[in-house]
C-alpha cells in the first residue's frame, strides 16, 4: 500500500545532519519526497512511498542521527500522491 506522511520533528533537529541522513535513510527505503529546516527550529518532511518503508524512515526520524534530540515527532497521513521522482533537501 503506498502511502504519504507529513511529518514535523521537534526538538535540536537542526544543525546536527538531520536532513542529510534523513535522505540516506529515505533513498535507502525507496520513499520520496523532501525534507526541509523550518525557522522555528522543527524540521518538516513529506514522506511518500510503500507504508512499510514510510514507517520505518518515521522510526528513524523519531531518533534522528547521533547530536540530534528529537522530543515529538507530528505525522499527518495523507493520501497518495506519486508526486515525487526522488527526496530531496530543500533549503
Amino acid at each position: 500500500m503506498q502511502v504519504k506522511a507529513h511529518v514535523f520533528i521537534t526538538g535540536r533537529v537542526q544543525g546536527v545532519y538531520f536532513r542529510y541522513k534523513t535522505r540516506c535513510e529515505a533513498k535507502k527505503y525507496g520513499v520520496t519526497g523532501w525534507v526541509r529546516n523550518l525557522p522555528d527550529g522543527r524540521v518538516e518532511a513529506i514522506f511518500n512511498g510503500n507504508k512499510e518503508n514510510v514507517d520505518k524512515l518515521i522510526a528513524f526520524v523519531g531518533k534522528g542521527p547521533s547530536g540530534a534530540k528529537v522530543r515529538d515527532v507530528d505525522v499527518k497521513w495523507q493520501e497518495y500522491s506519486g508526486e515525487f521522482e526522488d527526496f530531496e533537501i530543500c533549503y
